[in-house]
């Protein structure tokens, strides 16, 4: 059986229909990301909500659900997708733009059921080879998030341990705190 697998160009893959859920570029791959069920949906949105809480008053980030992030040969959608505000990219009418050509600060991403952790780890790596300063991996089965730092140093944090934050965000969160987020 042949089990190679047919890449594309970067060009190509962005001239392609958005797919839902979305499709993502990685090293020539496409890969269809898993349907957000309802775990995910509760993490990516209180995850969303209390970044901007702390972070958009003052200007300092934002934090974007499912926004493609296009940069260094892929194309990609976390979850989650941190901007430093400085780094937001604006038309010059002052509106946000719709495509970023960037990466982001901080990607997150949460684990789905049957979702392969490698596949979302090498993303999260990728992201931190290309300028990301810190990457989670979230995993409510396991109730742990890996941490990925910019320098690629993994660390796996579990029970009332204090989470980092990208520098400069005043937001104390441990990972008890994420999961109880859960029970509504």
């Amino acid at each position: 059986m042949n089990t190679a697998t047919q890449t594309i160009s970067l060009e190509e893959f962005l001239q392609l229909p958005e797919t839902q859920p979305a499709a993502e570029l990685i090293k020539g791959e496409i890969i269809q990301k898993a349907m957000p069920q309802g775990e995910h949906s509760v993490l990516q949105g209180e995850l969303c909500e209390a970044i901007n809480r702390v972070t958009k008053p003052r200007k300092i980030a934002y934090a974007f659900p499912e926004l493609r992030c296009t940069f260094a040969g892929d194309s990609i959608v976390p979850d989650v997708a941190v901007f430093r505000w400085e780094r937001i990219p604006f038309s010059t009418s002052g509106r946000i733009v719709n495509r970023f050509e960037i990466h982001p600060d901080w990607a997150i991403e949460i684990l789905s059921p049957d979702q392969s952790q490698t596949k979302v780890l090498k993303k999260l790596l990728h992201c931190c080879e290309n300028g990301t300063e810190l990457g989670w991996l979230i995993d409510p089965e396991e109730e742990s998030i890996l941490i990925v730092f910019g320098d690629r140093k993994v660390q796996l944090l579990e029970g009332n341990t204090k989470l980092p934050i990208l520098q400069g965000i005043d937001l104390e969160l441990t990972v008890e705190q994420v999961f109880s987020w859960l029970t509504l």
